[in-house]
Formats: C-alpha cells, sequence, structure tokens
C-alpha cells in the first residue's frame, strides 16, 4: 500500500466517523423517545390516545384533548398559511424583477430567523387581548406565519426546476398566464410543491413557543372550534416534564413518542414524493 491510498483509506474512516458522530445526537434522541415512551404506550393501550391527562401522582390517563388539539391546530394553520405561501412563491417566481415580489422573497427569508417566540407575543398582542381570551385561532396565526416561510421556499424551489419551454410551449398554444401557471407548471411541480406543503405542516405540529401566549392550555375538552380554548402535544411535554410528578413524566414521553411517530411519517411521505420527483 503506497502513501497514496494510506491517505485515502485515512480520509475515508475519518469522513465515516464524523458523519457517525454527527447523526448519533439523532438516533440517540429517538432511541430515547421509543424506549421510554413505547412502555407508556403498552401500559395505557388505547387509553392514552382517547383519554384525559391523569391527576399528579394517579395514573396514565390519555391525552385525547391535546392530540386533538394539536390536529386541528396543524388543519387551521394550513388553511391560513399555505395559500398564502403558494401565491407568494408563484409571485415571486413569475415576476422575479418585480420590486414587490423581491420584497417577498426577503421577507420570507427574513422570517425563518425570526424566533417562534417572538411570533407567539404579536398574536398575543394583536388577537388574544383584543378577543379577551386564549383560542385556537390565535394558536393557528401564530403557527401560519411559523409556516409561511417554509412553504413558500419549497414551492419557489420547485416552480424554479420547470424548465421554461413549458411556459413558452403554453404562451405558445394561446393560453394565458394564469392557465400556464396553474394548469401546467404547477401540474408538473405539484410533487416538490406537496412535499414543501408538507414539511411545513410537520414544522406546525411540534412549535411549542408561539402557543405558549396564544392556547389556552385546556388539556381536559376537545376544542370544537377556533374560538375554543385548546392545548397541543408539544405544549402538554413542555409542562409536564417540568413536574416533579413522575406519572407525569411517563405521560410526557408517551405523548413525546406519538409526537415522534406522525413526524416520521410525514418525513417519509415526504421523502417518498422527493424520489419520485427525481426519478
Amino acid at each position: 500500500m503506497d502513501a497514496r491510498d494510506l491517505k485515502e483509506k485515512i480520509f475515508l474512516a475519518g469522513a465515516a466517523l464524523l458523519s457517525l458522530l454527527a447523526v448519533l445526537p439523532v438516533f440517540h434522541v429517538l432511541l430515547s423517545v421509543i424506549w421510554n415512551g413505547l412502555g407508556v404506550l403498552m401500559e395505557a393501550g388505547p387509553s392514552f390516545l382517547t383519554g384525559v391527562p391523569p391527576p399528579p401522582n394517579g395514573g396514565l390517563g390519555g391525552i385525547a384533548p391535546s392530540l386533538a388539539g394539536t390536529l386541528l391546530l396543524a388543519v387551521l394553520s394550513s388553511l391560513l398559511g399555505i395559500p398564502l405561501s403558494l401565491f407568494a412563491a408563484i409571485f415571486a417566481v413569475e415576476f422575479p424583477d418585480n420590486p414587490l415580489a423581491k420584497g417577498v422573497r426577503v421577507l420570507s427569508k427574513a422570517l425563518l430567523e425570526i424566533p417562534s417566540v417572538v411570533v407567539g407575543m404579536l398574536i398575543y398582542a394583536v388577537v388574544v387581548v383584543p378577543m379577551g381570551r386564549f383560542s385556537m385561532l390565535a394558536g393557528s396565526l401564530a403557527l401560519a406565519i411559523m409556516m409561511i416561510p417554509y412553504v413558500t421556499t419549497y414551492v419557489e424551489q420547485a416552480l424554479e426546476g420547470v424548465p421554461f419551454t413549458y411556459r413558452e410551449a403554453g404562451f405558445a398554444l394561446g393560453l394565458s398566464r394564469p392557465r400556464v401557471v396553474f394548469d401546467i407548471l404547477v401540474g408538473i411541480a405539484r410533487r416538490g410543491i406537496l412535499t414543501g406543503i408538507l414539511i411545513g405542516f410537520a414544522k406546525v405540529l411540534g412549535e411549542t413557543a408561539p402557543l405558549l401566549f396564544t392556547l389556552g392550555r385546556d388539556r381536559y375538552n376537545v376544542p370544537l372550534g377556533p374560538l375554543d380554548y385548546g392545548d397541543s402535544i408539544s405544549l402538554l411535554i413542555f409542562d409536564y416534564a417540568q413536574t416533579p410528578y413522575a406519572n407525569m413524566h411517563r405521560v410526557a414521553w408517551g405523548a413525546a413518542l406519538v409526537l415522534t411517530a406522525l413526524f416520521l411519517i410525514i418525513f417519509l411521505v415526504s421523502r417518498r414524493l422527493t424520489e419520485e420527483v427525481f426519478l
């Protein structure tokens, strides 16, 4: 073995070791959640998903109101954030030299850097205080703001990946710009757009800070509308992890496993869609 082969093997071994060290914390967190949460789910059974939280030093109970609140928040924030993200991305891609389009790009990137707790405080000041109450609507508005920059960025990338010849072909057929955009470009980029929507959906599922000042933490009633008080799994984990009660710590681990399972499902679906885009 000459010096060149030895250097190559050392480099490959070092790269493999550093890669392992980079992903090791992720696997540690994932295995910790599974190890501590699986026993809780097996002990509690289906009632963990259908019951209400236990009292201090009680049993395990369930997380039904928090689970329902999480899903309803994700749906409401998607209804608010996804249309805005789609039209903002389309406008930025179709009119790249327009000053307003440039502002949209800058603003979407700036929103990525704003601390999520600041978004929650903003919604508290402009929505919760005037309404005089916490609500699912306030939480959904905060999450929609968090979702917009992620979905906008993914949609922009998906649309920019469509070759310009498809636009020319659409115009050559006499189609108007809206029909070229929505019938041709969006259709071609639909998988990438859907991937971005799923990433934004997953983002709001796990947010905690924007909900601290907006939601109200009602853990014993399933929210039925946007003006109801509510709760989320992430908030429940945040609160229960700080209590001195062992049973609430166990509920937090079980809730963490449920939330992780939702993340993994969305990740696998988005990964599958991404693979199909590049095949």
